[in-house]
């Protein structure tokens, strides 16, 4: 069959007027992108004319809505509202004062943004989820001994309640009226309220590092209703914990301090209930990590930073104590101008201790010089500056040391020896002045001052079977030097003390040496350095004050 050519190129050419289809479906895809595009410029140039002139009315709600929370007036430097940045509102300057007069905010933020749909923007919806915080500073004004008067707020229609607020570099100071106080200041590195807006107490979580001793805080609870006349009686509570708390940013301690607890009451007078648990606990006058641990409950002042410990149960080593006081925040004169410290002190009852315990921590030398049960009742007090708590420590009190064991083997043979001796067993004195065992249990009684580096003892009383040692001395921490001087007593006379020749000899002058109902009294002196010691038979009648002076000029 024949096939025409030239009617079949005539019918697959387009005729005039008539495009193909894909080329139809183009030209509709151009026109339907463009009049989309101009929809979508127009319905931002809208909406940015709506934010625009919705932005004086969100304003003003704001500031009606903080006032009428709070009842503080407020101001508000400026705030945008911008749909090319997602539904952004952006407000900076914003400030609330707790009376008209008043002239310092006690609110002010740097800058504060949150995000809203197109729905909630162009309505005014009543509620924030978000508002994010720059530059929050909370100024709490001193007591001033009578309510401010709340300003008169007018009654907006318009409430804008806030889900959440979420604040960067917060900066919290607590003013106080107390002469010489200065104001209390927290740098809070995150903090986040929830139902801010709300009439009821608001949730709070705050995260900070705490300069000294260095470690970091976290704590949790509610605040409020807020006392917009009188914000320091602000209802408040939470718990914390302040986590690997570095003691060595304080001079003349070590370890690393991990504490848990919780709070209540009002600004000016919290309630605190804790623990605090420290591994490796050190003075570095000693240098010897130990455990310590601490049960308190206290008062604390939030305006001035003053704490009353009543009671710490704590547990250092194997030794029990109590400690109750105040830890109160005053300024010193050895410091840079502003400088601030604290005063401590404390009372401190030791019923169930080991004197090893208090040796380790305070003395270098290993093993501590003795073991024994130890009852104590001290008084510390440590004064604020930036020098070593054993340089600026005073520690003054009594010691009663039962079972006294002697950890040097040649000391406590001498103790032995000597304590045979004054029972009248001479015969026994030689093997247990050489065995290295302790045969005898002693007991001392120390009245003592430690200060100004300087250990002075008052009086010492040690009492051991068939003998009674009084004496009084000084020992220098920093050069370990000590010098100890008093007398001994007898049960046994002079004779009774020796055999054979040397009894019979001794036995006329037995009269002689009898004094103040005593068998035998001898002048004795302990001195030495370190763990380096001599015994004599001297007693130059100087009191333990002048033997710490003695030691002062030896020292230089």
């Amino acid at each position: 069959m024949a096939i025409n050519t030239d009617q079949k190129m005539t019918e697959s050419r387009p005729s005039k007027g008539n495009p193909p289809a894909h080329q139809r479906r183009n030209k509709l895809l151009k026109i339907v992108g463009i009049v989309l595009g101009i929809l979508l410029v127009g319905g931002l140039i809208t909406a940015e004319y709506v934010a625009h002139h919705a932005a004086p009315l969100l304003r003003k709600a704001v500031i009606d809505s903080l006032e009428q929370r709070f009842h503080e007036r407020a101001e508000l430097d400026d705030l945008d509202v911008s749909v090319l940045h997602g539904l952004q509102v952006e407000g900076h300057g914003l400030r609330l004062y707790p009376a008209p007069e008043v002239h310092q905010p006690v609110v002010s933020i740097q800058t504060f943004t949150f995000f809203e749909s197109m729905d909630d923007l162009f309505h005014l919806r009543e509620r924030v989820d978000t508002i994010y915080v720059t530059g929050l500073e909370l100024r709490v004004p001193p007591h001033t001994g009578h309510s401010i008067a709340a300003p008169k707020i007018p009654h907006s229609p318009l409430k804008l309640v806030v889900g959440k607020v979420v604040c960067r570099d917060a900066l919290l100071v607590i003013e106080t009226d107390k002469p010489g106080k200065l104001p209390l200041q927290f740098q809070i590195a995150s903090l986040t309220l929830q139902d801010f807006g709300t009439t009821q107490p608001f949730a709070y979580q705050a995260d900070l590092i705490n300069p000294k001793p260095k470690g970091r805080i976290q704590v949790h609870g509610h605040i409020g209703p807020w006392r917009a006349d009188s914000p320091r009686d602000t209802f408040v509570d939470g718990d914390y914990t302040f986590t690997n708390a570095d003691l060595n940013t304080i001079k003349g301690l070590g370890g690393h301090l991990d504490s848990t607890g919780s709070f209540t009451g009002v600004l000016s007078k919290l309630i605190v209930d804790g623990t605090t648990h420290t591994p490796d606990f050190s003075l570095d006058i000693g240098n010897h990590p130990m455990e310590l641990d601490t049960v308190f409950h206290a008062f604390v002042d939030g305006t001035t930073g003053d704490t009353t410990l009543a009671p710490v149960t704590a547990k250092l080593g194997h030794s029990d104590f109590l400690a109750s006081g105040s830890i109160v925040r005053v300024p010193f004169k050895d410091g840079e101008p502003g400088s601030i410290g604290h005063d401590i002190n404390l009372k401190v009852d030791m019923k169930h201790g080991r004197i090893e315990d208090l040796l380790e921590l305070a003395v270098k030398s290993e093993p501590p010089l003795m073991n024994g049960a130890l009852v104590m009742q001290a008084n510390i007090h440590v004064p604020p500056g930036h020098v070593r708590v054993i340089d600026k420590l005073d520690l003054r009190g009594t010691l009663h040391i039962n079972g006294v064991e002697f950890t040097s083997k040649g000391l406590q043979d001498k103790i032995d020896g000597l304590s045979m001796r004054a029972q009248g067993k001479p015969e026994d004195a030689g093997a247990a002045g050489r065995d290295r065992k302790p045969e005898v249990a002693s007991q001392m009684q120390v009245q003592f001052v430690l200060a100004n580096n300087m250990l002075t003892v008052d009086t010492l009383h040690y009492d051991l079977p068939g003998a009674n040692v009084q004496m009084v001395g000084a020992y220098a921490l920093n050069s370990k030097i000590f010098n100890f001087e008093g007398h001994v007593r007898t049960d046994a006379r002079a004779s009774e003390m020796t055999t054979g020749w040397k009894a019979a000899l001794l036995k006329p002058f037995d009269g002689f040496f009898e004094k103040n109902g005593a068998g035998l009294q001898l002048p004795i002196s302990i001195s030495g350095v370190n763990s380096d010691y001599k015994f004599g038979l001297h007693d130059s009648k100087q009191t333990a004050e002048q033997m710490a002076a003695a030691l002062r000029n030896t020292s230089r």
